[in-house]
């Protein structure tokens, strides 16, 4: 066979690949390699069958060959081989001895040294080591052994930036605090070109900023640039990009903008019905804003498409918890961690499922199962602290939401606790806290920290201010019995008799069997007939419920 038609035939391998038709690349790629014995071939037949998903046969293969413990190439391919297998012990004894240090560093390469690299950069190659660090990660994880999963992904990540399947392990598994994240993108070594990478990774990230903050970054890839291919009359922009767009989502339910982000996230599916990410984001706005029809559709067409997916068994979860089926929705939630023991919402979901219940024995298991398995997520310490705080365990309950990250739900939680333990100086500075990191316009979620906040002005005797955050509250919502009764009290403690009468009468139309409203109504006009003598307030509840 001459060499034009070896040559050849090594195209229609490279083609047969192209189009999927892995076994005609199996059959030529076998030719080429029984002709030629060349190392280049053997690894070709090998990538053959491996696409073919002959695991072992390609495994075999490469083991076979000598060159396989001094090539990179030839043993990362046979470990992804053992991967497949899932015999992940062999896997990494076919990776080869190193070691990585708490940053992320690999401290021992002589293992390496021995070895020929591929063409590392050119063409915008991933770096080999970046794969294998990746590829190392994914096998301590499945032996479970997270921690030492979390130093090869960041190995990884840091040997090459472009590796964005380590961080996306690092960021959805939640194995990094917010300032780790940070700190780990602050020593990545981007290219003069990547600085869009840059800005991307710092929104895929947790978004625990100031409002203003989080913004600018999503401003900066979204601006438009002129394309210089096309005689400056195109601009090219990321600012339709389903998965930046997806990040904003993200950013507007943690806001707690429950609505903006279902509308968002309603609007990619359309656009891009399998966006996954996209699909928890709206999973998780639909259940707050209790959609149990879009629920139970979402639900239905993602068990039908990914049955073997967590997320799938997830959202029949949600679907059960926002009917009130918590029995059902614990079921779920339990199959969706089955799964996959590492879906963080699935822990989640079934922690609230029990706590819904008020079994808190159960529900405090699974947060802190979830606390193990995610260290860089606060969400199972906060449900932690708020289990504590329903059995009046204040102290405990400001131990455990004390360590989270600046997430305003966690100031207004840790306001509410100071609330109880009547440190009230504490907890006005909590609540403003809270608003301080929530967006300016305030949505239904932030008013309960509004009305609490006012709350705590109120026992503070500040009632002008207390007055100035009750109305705020009213204008956000005019449902709340809260509000009108703390307001009402508020301008009763004032001698304003007749606004305080004003707004028990709206608060006991909300509530006509409110017994704390009734009560005081009754004292308000008693005082208020007797107008121009000293009220006697003696009477009066000193604890208003929050």
């Amino acid at each position: 066979m001459r060499e034009e038609q070896i040559e050849k035939l090594r195209g229609v391998v490279r083609d047969c690949v192209s189009k999927h038709l892995y076994s005609s690349a199996i059959f030529f790629a076998d030719k080429v390699a029984a002709v030629t014995s060349d190392p280049a071939d053997i690894y070709m037949q090998a990538q053959a069958l491996y696409l073919g998903r002959h695991y072992r046969r390609a495994f075999h293969l490469l083991n076979a060959s000598q060159i396989v413990l001094r090539d990179l190439r030839f043993r990362y391919l046979a470990a992804k081989c053992l991967e497949e297998l899932k015999e992940w012990d062999q896997c990494l004894l076919m990776l080869g001895d190193a070691k990585v240090d708490e940053h992320g560093n690999i401290t021992d390469t002589k293992d390496y040294n021995s070895m020929y690299l591929d063409k590392d950069g050119e063409d915008r190659e991933i770096n080999i080591i970046s794969a294998i660090c990746f590829l190392r990660g994914k096998a301590y994880e499945a032996l479970e052994n997270r921690s030492q999963a979390r130093l090869w992904y960041k190995a990884a990540i840091k040997a090459d930036p472009l590796c964005y399947e380590a961080l996306e392990c690092l960021v959805e598994g939640h194995m990094l605090t917010c300032q780790e994240e940070i700190n780990l993108l602050a020593t990545l070594q981007f290219g003069p070109e990547d600085g869009w990478l840059s800005s991307f990774y710092s929104c895929l990230i947790k978004k625990y900023d100031k409002e203003n903050v989080v913004e600018t970054k999503f401003r900066e890839l979204e601006q438009e640039v002129p394309n210089t291919k096309s005689s400056g009359k195109s601009l090219c922009t990321l600012k339709n990009n389903t998965d930046l767009l997806a990040c904003k989502a993200e950013y507007y339910h943690q806001c707690g903008e429950y609505q903006k982000c279902f509308e968002l996230t309603s609007i990619l599916l359309e656009k891009d019905p399998f966006h996954l990410k996209c699909t928890l984001v709206h999973l998780a706005a639909a259940m707050e804003l209790g959609h149990a029809n879009e629920l139970y559709l979402m639900a239905c067409n993602l068990v039908k498409d990914y049955p073997q997916k967590a997320l799938s068994w997830f959202a029949v979860g949600c679907y059960y918890y926002c009917i009130r089926k918590y029995d059902q929705s614990r079921r779920y939630f339990s199959k969706a961690t089955s799964l996959d023991g590492t879906f963080a919402p699935g822990w989640i979901g079934y922690g609230n499922a029990y706590a819904a219940q008020e079994e808190g024995d159960q529900a405090m298991s699974a947060y802190r199962t979830a606390a193990r398995l995610f260290p860089g997520c606060h969400l199972p310490t906060l449900y932690i602290g708020m289990e504590y705080m329903r059995t009046h365990s204040f102290k405990l309950a400001e131990q455990a939401q004390g360590i989270c990250p600046s997430d305003p739900l966690v100031y207004n939680e840790l306001g509410v606790v100071a609330y109880h333990m009547k440190e009230y100086k504490k907890a006005v500075w909590w609540f403003e806290k809270t608003l301080a990191f929530v967006p300016s316009s305030l949505s239904e979620m932030w008013e309960p920290t509004v009305v609490n906040l006012a709350h705590a002005l109120r026992k503070l005797k500040r009632y002008n201010e207390a007055i100035t955050y009750y109305e705020k509250a009213l204008a956000i919502s005019t449902r709340s019995l809260s509000t009108y009764a703390g307001l009402a009290y508020t301008f009763h403690l004032q001698d304003n008799f007749t606004s305080a009468i004003t707004y028990y009468h709206k608060a006991l139309w909300l509530k006509p069997d409110d017994q704390f409203c009734t009560e005081m109504l009754t004292l308000a006009l008693a005082d208020e007939c007797r107008h121009g003598t000293e009220p006697k307030l003696e009477t009066v509840r000193s604890q208003l419920f929050t």
